[in-house]
């Protein structure tokens, strides 16, 4: 039993809201998974450049001058925001491959790249991880969020949601895949590899292969459907949109609303509560095995 929350906004007068909107909706499904929390959000960009969010335990000594360092192993200029245990790097779009190896060669955690993208994710309280982080503060066009509760890996950052095996991609899950490992296998096979355990990062990169292979947002979720065994509620995140499918079978709550101002999905109705203008929303519970999304 996990929770999960998505917005995404249709007028960017709303965008300095984002951070806000999605904690509170965060926090209010603390009591599906109060193991872990985290969130990925979708804001500005800077042309020709690439943002790559890593974590450490050791922040202090670890964030210390990486700049500096990271300037040097890839011959390219770095800038970095540090937020409690994760770190921001930016660096020039040809140098990302360059950078990700030499920061793994330095002991950090990637948590995610892209133009776009910044992903914040740690062990604890919805509550607790919203204010290490800020998310309050942030701003952005969209935005994903997980509340976990841990049945089939461990309570670590790593097993925490959002999952991204591409740039500007990532995923959250509520149910269990039992075909994971053998789709592990396959992905591997077309040199497609995950860093962790958790069944759900099988399950982004699943996505971002077949994106990779040509096919559109809603092709690749469509194909979750066939080739994905288990019981399932993804919501995707990518740079122009997000995503939902459930399983045929839909046993995990799910619920979505939609204005004129913004899409919003979440585990349960209550998630929606303080969104403005909630009580003129369109409200219904997406259909199994249906796929939905909104790209800008």
């Amino acid at each position: 039993m996990c929770g999960i929350v998505g917005l995404f906004l249709k007028r960017d007068e709303l965008r300095p809201q984002l951070g806000d909107m999605l904690t509170d909706m965060l926090i209010t499904m603390t009591d599906r998974g109060p193991d872990s929390a985290g969130i990925a959000i979708y804001g500005e960009e800077t042309a020709g450049s690439i943002k790559i969010t890593v974590q450490s335990d050791t922040p202090e000594t670890a964030f210390d001058a990486l700049d500096t360092a990271l300037s040097a192993e890839i011959d390219a200029p770095v800038a970095i925001k540090t937020l409690d245990t994760h770190a921001v790097l930016t660096v020039p779009d040809a140098s990302e491959a360059a950078a990700i190896t030499a920061l793994e060669g330095m002991g950090l955690r990637i948590m995610g790249s892209g133009a776009s993208m910044e992903i914040y994710k740690e062990v604890g309280l919805p509550k607790d991880v919203a204010a290490r982080f800020g998310l309050r503060e942030m701003g952005g066009s969209h935005g994903i969020g997980h509340t976990r509760m841990a049945t089939e890996s461990a309570v670590t950052t790593m097993g925490a949601h959002p999952f991204s095996t591409a740039d500007d991609q990532c995923l959250v899950h509520n149910g269990s895949l039992s075909n994971h490992n053998q789709m592990r296998r396959t992905l591997a096979k077309k040199g497609v590899f995950t860093r962790s355990e958790n069944d759900t990062e099988v399950g982004a990169a699943y996505i971002s292969s077949r994106i990779a292979e040509g096919a559109s947002l809603g092709e690749a979720l469509e194909g979750t459907i066939d080739d994905l065994d288990g019981f399932f509620t993804f919501v995707t995140g990518t740079k122009n949109g997000f995503g939902v499918v459930r399983d045929p079978i839909a046993c995990k709550p799910a619920v979505m609303a939609e204005t004129d101002d913004y899409v919003a999905f979440a585990s349960e109705y209550r998630a929606f509560a303080d969104l403005p203008g909630i009580e003129a929303a369109k409200v219904w519970e997406p259909e199994p095995a249906t796929v939905y999304f909104w790209e800008r």
